[in-house]
């Protein structure tokens, strides 16, 4: 390149603007004038040698100007990969551009020789020794902490904070109110009540997962806002997190939900504290929620000594630091360290916690501190509204079966939104392959496609039936927070010698359960005079499922007493109860899920022990209860034979 090039050459000589496309004379001209340009930037041999490297110098000899203009591109760009030679039409722009190429080329080389100059001349007056720090000086100019590549980050994250995807299923279809919630009003008017009161109460949610618990204690404090009784601003904030994801130091080295201190040395504190040895709190979630509300869900995954930390803050509403490197009368300790070291961080907020454990499960220091809430499971009708109201969001519309299928195979409503937004998508998939009229529905094809492909199965598998029989007794049993009917069969035969039968029972369904069959062969010989042991007596629970519990029993003697005396046993009738020796039937567990269990499967009855009846709500609906206190009671209902009726009691029904 030639010296002062930027200097010696005005770009601006070269007019390319009035080009006309049909002066071909001009156009020659103005390319001659561009390569001699070229030459004046560079120098001749350095244009040949490049254009020689660019696969241009046959062109830059070639008698047609489209590939003399060609070359000039090669040139201009440096790029080989240019091989597409212009139409004549095409020139006068590419001309245009490379001209503003050159100009921008040229003022760059202006500016870089001036920046030279400048150096030079600080060279001059200052010693060799200060030249790298010069350069450095006059090249940071105005740029402060930023430099090209930091820059270029920035644009980036600024790039993709503008990209996005629409929201997932369950933003789009949550509940917007309270009264969206669906199949929970008692237990949604339950924490509304614990948070619009002057005096709001800490308290776990129990239920199921997919029903609604989170959901709900947000839009509870929503409405809590707006009651003038409730403590609760307008501002007050909910903060949530998980109670699984929650780590933190024993050491104090971090803790999220609490807060921390971060130490100048070891910690890294802020560095105008570090630099003065002042170590730095940092505040926690319990502060974040500050006046609002702190919710914790799977509160019941939480680490032991972490909670027992959280259940001290909330005793104490404030939080605590401390730290061997803080010094009270260090006068370049901040005020605000000072108070918080000193006074702790307000820590005042109502805890709510969701769990899928039991209550058992819980820590009892919380569980002493807290209200309690329990979600129910939801109906296959629950199932059902929420399926139809989610398609009336989505602005699609569904075959008649479809809400029923859906609630056939969950009893989740967070699982039965995601399988309809997935049949939704395959509807709209498919419908974009067909021609001619599209229609937004979702067909029981779409979703049982989807079902196969999630490899879901019926959540209900045993279902009622008018049509008795012998041997086959309908129980209860729960699984967390969800009830199901369990299947009893029984069959006897003669023993090939009198008094010396045998009793087989599967060994998976569990000690307890076992001792429930050994109780009811002491209750058949009470009731009925005859001995077990002149039968040979096989009990199974179909499923092989392990009974935690003897609420079995009264299903155990029904089995055995129908397969021996060859009664039937009504198939629309469920029933569960420890029985004792002397043939009562004790109270059990779980009676709400167990009562949910049997509604699921579509039992017309329950037969449940007489000191369980309290905990059946008088608004129950959609099933009969019938408390017995003895085993020859449930009898009379469960059994038929010549002459029995099909329950000549009267019986509590919530239909």
């Amino acid at each position: 390149m030639t010296k002062n090039a930027g200097a010696a050459i005005n770009i601006n000589d070269v007019d390319l603007l009035p080009i006309l496309a049909n002066d071909f004379n001009l156009m020659s001209r103005q390319v001659g004038a561009l390569f001699n340009v070229l030459c004046d930037i560079y120098g001749t041999d350095k244009v040949v040698l490049k254009a020689s490297k660019l696969e241009a110098l046959d062109l830059m000899r070639s008698e047609a100007l489209p590939e003399r203009v060609l070359a000039l591109q090669k040139l201009v760009y440096e790029d080989p990969t240019i091989t597409d030679v212009p139409s004549e039409s095409d020139i006068p722009a590419i001309l245009v551009a490379i001209q503003e190429e050159i100009a921008e080329f040229i003022a760059r080389r202006t500016v870089e020789d001036k920046l030279e100059q400048r150096i030079a001349e600080k060279m001059q007056e200052r010693h060799e020794e200060y030249v790298q720090e010069i350069r450095r000086q006059v090249l940071k100019e105005g740029s402060g902490p930023e430099n090209a590549q930091t820059l270029k980050k920035l644009a980036i994250l600024e790039k993709l904070s503008h990209t996005s995807l629409s929201r997932t299923i369950m933003e789009a279809l949550r509940p917007r109110r309270l009264e969206e919630i669906v199949g929970q009003e008692q237990a949604v008017q339950s924490i509304l009540a614990k948070l619009a009161s002057p005096y709001p109460q800490h308290m776990i949610i129990y239920g199921p997962p997919g029903v609604g618990k989170t959901t709900a204690a947000r839009l509870a404090l929503e409405e809590a806002r707006k009651i003038s009784s409730s403590p609760f601003k307008a501002s007050a904030p909910f903060v949530e997190v998980d109670g699984t994801t929650l780590r933190w130091d024993p050491r104090e080295v971090t803790n999220p939900l609490l807060g921390s201190v971060h130490d100048p040395i070891y910690q890294g504190a802020r560095r105008d504290l570090a630099e003065n040895g002042v170590p730095e709190p940092k505040l926690g979630l319990v502060t974040e929620a500050h006046g609002g509300v702190l919710f914790i869900d799977e509160i019941g995954e939480m680490d032991p000594l972490l909670l027992n930390k959280l259940l001290k803050v909330l005793e104490d509403k404030r939080v605590e630091f401390d730290s061997s490197y803080y010094d009270p009368n260090d006068e370049s300790v901040p005020q605000y360290i000072k108070k918080l070291f000193t006074e702790g961080a307000p820590a005042d907020f109502i805890l709510i916690g969701a769990t899928t454990r039991e209550p058992e499960e819980i820590n009892p220091a919380l569980r002493s501190r807290c209200a309690e809430v329990f979600f129910e499971p939801l109906t296959p009708a629950d199932v059902e509204t929420i399926v139809r109201e989610g398609a009336e969001r989505l602005g699609v519309k569904l075959e008649p079966a479809v809400p029923g299928l859906i609630a056939e195979y969950t009893i989740e409503g967070r699982k039965a939104i995601n399988i309809l937004a997935e049949a939704y998508g395959l509807s709209l998939y498919q419908q974009q392959r067909k021609k001619g009229r599209r229609r937004r529905l979702i067909t029981v094809a779409n979703v049982m496609q989807v079902i196969q492909n999630a490899r879901l199965t019926p959540y209900v598998t045993v279902r009622a039936k008018d049509t008795p029989e012998v041997g086959r007794v309908l129980g209860l049993a729960v699984a967390g927070f969800v009830g199901s009917v369990l299947e009893v069969e029984a069959m006897a035969f003669p023993a090939r010698e009198a008094g010396k039968g045998s009793i087989r029972f599967n060994e998976t369904a569990g000690s307890m359960a076992r001792d429930s069959v050994f109780n009811a062969a002491v209750v058949y010989r009470l009731l009925t005079g005859d001995d077990l042991a002149n039968y040979d007596v096989h009990v199974n629970v179909v499923g092989g499922g392990n009974i935690d519990g003897p609420s079995a029993g009264l299903a155990i003697i029904a089995a055995i007493i129908s397969a021996i005396q060859e009664r039937p046993v009504r198939q629309d009738v469920a029933v569960t109860g420890e029985i004792s020796i002397r043939g009562k039937v004790k109270p059990v567990g779980g009676v709400m899920e167990k009562i949910y269990g049997a509604k699921q499967a579509g039992m017309k009855l329950v037969i449940l022990p007489a000191e369980n009846a309290a905990e059946v709500p008088d608004s129950l609906q959609g099933i009969a209860i019938q408390p017995v206190a003895t085993v020859e009671e449930a009898l009379d209902y469960l059994l038929m034979g010549p002459g029995e009726g099909r329950g000549r009691r009267r019986n509590r029904t919530g239909a």
